[in-house]
Formats: C-alpha cells, structure tokens, sequence
C-alpha cells in the first residue's frame, strides 16, 4: 500500500488572514509531500505484513516495526497522519457546541481554560512538535508531542495516549512566514479557524 497526499479540503486561501496561502502551498505541497514520499520509501523495507496497513494501522502496531526502522517511521509516517488530519481540523466560521462543549466545561471547567491549557501546551512545546486535545476512557486532556510522534502511537512510543480530537502544528514551517518568531499570535489566530463539527464528529465517534 503506498500512501498519497490527500488534496487540501478547501482553497489554498480559505484561511486566510489567519493563515495565509503561501504558508499552505509551503505547508501542503512541500512538507506534507516530503512525508508521504519518504514514508513509501521506508514502506517498501518493511514486513510484508506491515506494508499492507493504512497509516493510522501502522502507527498502533509500532512494535512490529524493525528497531533501524523505528525512528523514520515514528517521524514519516507520523507526519504524513498527523498533516492528513490536521487540514481536516481547519475551517471558518464553526462553533463548539453540544455534547463537546459540554465534555469540555466537565473536563476543564470552562471553554476558557480549556484553550489556556490547550495553548499552553502549544506554546511551551520546545522545538518541534503538536498540542492536542485527546479523549481517553471518556475523558478528554490535554498534552502535546515532540516532532511527528502522535498519541494514537501510545505511552510506549510517545509518552502521551488517547484518541486525538484536536491538533496543532508548532513546527515553524507552520507559521514562520506569516509570524516569524511569535508563536503565541499564530496559537491566538488558530482559534478562529478550528473545525469544531469534525472535532465533534471524532468525539461522537468515541463514544
């Protein structure tokens, strides 16, 4: 099974101001495509067994990954999901409500402190890496990841586990040409583009 770079679900400046075409055609058609091509690359050095599974498939089975593979998988691989759903997770103009919002003032105690956990743990992530909002058990935290590793791969391979509901990218290549250095305002503008119904449709998922 050789992956694919999935199209980007909307226009390259759907999301604009808060991030900006040029920052997508970067992102999307240059990293996003790095991963995917270096990730079918490693594919064809695996077990046979592993090669037949999808990304997510892999990525939970990262003990049956040969040790010298282990690492450009977890980074490859990794990126490749992690951006798949990533572009899913970006849109104008939704709204938390419902069952999530409701988790989330249960788990957190307000919307409020919920994004204060959520970007500070965006924020403080040092060097590369994701914040995410995860459920686990029913309950929903907040952690993050360096580099592509990802809470699906579990505490073993991460440090972190859960079902991921929402990212974000803290790789400078996310934000460096709109906001240089500033981290925080590229953290501030994500909260007008989250996609809060497919937040809503992982978490219902879930359930």
């Amino acid at each position: 099974m050789a992956y694919t770079l999935p199209p980007l679900p909307y226009a390259y400046e759907a999301l604009e101001p808060y991030i900006d075409s040029e920052t997508m055609h970067l992102h999307h058609d240059k990293h996003h495509l790095t991963y995917v091509n270096n990730a079918n690359g490693l594919l064809e050095t695996l077990p046979a067994e592993l090669q037949k599974m999808s990304e997510l498939e892999l990525l939970v089975n990262l003990d049956k990954v040969p040790a010298d593979k282990l690492a450009g998988i977890k980074n490859n691989v990794g990126g490749h999901a992690n951006h798949t759903l990533f572009w899913n997770l970006l849109k104008v103009g939704t709204e938390l409500k419902g069952a999530l919002k409701d988790a989330i003032i249960r788990d957190f105690g307000s919307v409020d402190k919920f994004k204060e956990e959520f970007t500070k743990a965006a924020l403080t992530r040092f060097g590369s890496g994701w914040a995410w909002l995860v459920v686990k058990n029913g309950k929903l935290s907040v952690v993050s990841t360096p580099n592509q590793d990802t809470p699906i791969m579990g505490d073993k391979f991460a440090g972190v586990s859960g079902y991921p509901l929402l990212t974000l990218d803290v790789w400078e290549h996310a934000y460096y040409l709109k906001y240089q250095n500033r981290r925080a305002d590229y953290i501030g503008a994500f909260w007008n583009i989250v996609n809060w119904d497919y937040v809503a449709q992982r978490f219902e998922s879930q359930k």
